[in-house]
């Protein structure tokens, strides 16, 4: 316990736990975007049961983690290599590899079901005629275990991302199981808020299937080696649902203006 206090009396140590819990709020809303979508299939009263449980799988899966934090930074060491590379960038640095580490595999697997899953479900969407395709055809409506085990399966691959990045950001543990424990909490927060929004209104579900597409090819170009940078992606995510946003707004103006005219119109026809 005195250990405890004579960390938190280090400003470093506050500066580093700040910093992690914004990141870890931050990498925390790929996965709230994901469980949102896929609670908002089910029936009315499963959806926030399904969150409530996604999100503390969410927080079960990094606590565990970060017990076996050595065994985690191990996945890190290559177990295959297939000797190839791609041209170096600007930094000296190969385009891309082909040596693989767990980790590595793990972004992939997650990437290519996060592309399958958007792909269809935007198929889905814009499709006049859902039952008459190769995506669905024979798909049977979405059940509340199945939910639960596709957000399970993408809740390992953002754990894995997420204490892999508080690792690298800190040596200190009990920072780490405060910035996960904070970021959780308030993905609790806003799970409902957000599934809601998601649910009434119809283009920002298309918003979202494309910020799962482009997390997806993003986890696959990590894995294979190709990093592209965070802050890139998160801008283009913000500078997007701002953009929506102002549609919202726009709408939401133009119906109460219409709903204003017919009013009027309805009263002098009286």
């Amino acid at each position: 316990m005195e250990g405890l206090v004579t960390l938190f009396q280090d400003p470093a140590v506050w500066a580093a736990l700040l910093t992690l819990v914004v990141m870890e709020i931050v990498l925390g809303i790929d996965n709230l975007i994901f469980i949102s979508i896929i609670s908002n299939k089910l029936p009315e009263a499963q959806r926030q049961r399904a969150r409530r449980i996604g999100i503390s799988l969410a927080l079960v899966m990094r606590l565990a983690l970060l017990s076996v934090i050595a065994w985690l930074v191990g996945l890190t060491a290559i177990v295959v290599d297939f000797g190839l590379q791609g041209a170096p960038d600007a930094y000296g640095k190969p385009s891309f590899e082909t040596a693989f580490s767990w980790r590595d595999i793990i972004l992939i697997a997650g990437g290519l079901f996060l592309i399958w899953k958007a792909t269809s479900e935007i198929h889905h969407n814009v499709d006049p005629n859902p039952n008459d395709d190769v995506f669905n055809a024979g798909k049977k409506a979405l059940t509340f275990g199945s939910a639960i085990v596709q957000i399970l399966l993408l809740d390992l691959v953002f754990s894995v991302d997420s204490i892999l990045t508080a690792v690298g950001m800190t040596e200190h543990l009990p920072i780490m199981v405060i910035a996960v424990v904070s970021a959780v909490l308030v993905m609790l927060l806003a799970a409902d808020p957000l599934a809601n929004f998601i649910r009434d209104n119809p283009t920002v579900v298309m918003l979202a299937l494309g910020f799962l597409l482009m997390i997806g090819v993003v986890l696959i170009a990590d894995g294979f080696g190709a990093k592209v940078p965070k802050g890139y992606i998160y801008t283009a995510m913000a500078f997007s649902a701002g953009v929506e946003g102002l549609n919202i707004w726009a709408r939401r103006r133009r119906d109460r203006i219409a709903l204003a005219k017919a009013s009027g119109e309805t009263a002098e026809a009286k």
